[in-house]
């Protein structure tokens, strides 16, 4: 009789308390910007940050150019057109040097943080992960693995995914080989997390100047 008796306030209690409201997907951040931005440029005196959306810059429009250029659609929760994109445009002086700028990627066993450092051009001059869940993390990690990406830049990615067979293989994403030995879907992740990156830097950052 006592155990029913608790049971029924443990349900009454229950339907009185408030419901915690959905929360969309949040961009991805910088854990701490001051001391990352310091080891990604070593020369840098300063930073500004800005976030932007897929929505404000031009919405489903938008949203199906990056489709486009990606070949696969966007994901709704991790990709909606309202998850902000943080900026760190990077300066020494009052001379811009460069961006940090980082994505949430969907990999096998979960969220991927990936950040990417570039140079004004869009280069990339740095690139790690802030957070990765695969039992093979450390082999991702290595710098030997994420070193490959440095000096690439977003036509790169543009012949491997959609150039000629001959563009494909002349493209030097085609020499990044999986460092794992079972965990080819978040080497695949990590490909398009950086293309995707590359991409939202030229359609959201330097296609409007570098500015919000």
């Amino acid at each position: 009789m006592r155990r029913h008796a608790m049971l029924l306030l443990a349900l009454a209690c229950a339907a009185v308390l408030p419901v915690a409201p959905a929360r969309g997907a949040v961009g991805c951040t910088l854990n701490d910007p001051d001391r990352d931005i310091q080891k990604l440029f070593p020369g840098a005196t300063g930073y500004r940050t800005s976030f932007v959306t897929i929505a404000e810059r031009g919405g489903k429009d938008l949203a199906a150019r990056i489709e486009k250029r990606l070949g696969d659609r966007l994901d709704p929760v991790y990709e909606a057109l309202d998850v902000p994109y943080a900026y760190y445009t990077v300066l020494k002086g009052e001379a811009v040097i460069g961006y940090v700028h980082g994505v949430n990627q969907k990999g096998k066993y979960g969220g991927m943080q990936m950040i990417l450092a570039t140079n004004t051009e869009g280069l990339v001059t740095g690139f790690y992960y802030q957070k990765i869940s695969s039992p093979e993390a450390a082999r991702f990690r290595d710098k030997a693995f994420t070193g490959q990406f440095v000096g690439l830049r977003l036509s790169d990615f543009d012949r491997f995914r959609s150039g000629s067979e001959e563009e494909r293989a002349a493209s030097p994403v085609a020499r990044i080989k999986d460092p794992s030995t079972k965990s080819a879907e978040d080497f695949r992740a990590t490909l398009r997390g950086v293309m995707k990156n590359l991409i939202l830097l030229e359609e959201l950052l330097r296609a409007s100047g570098g500015q919000k």
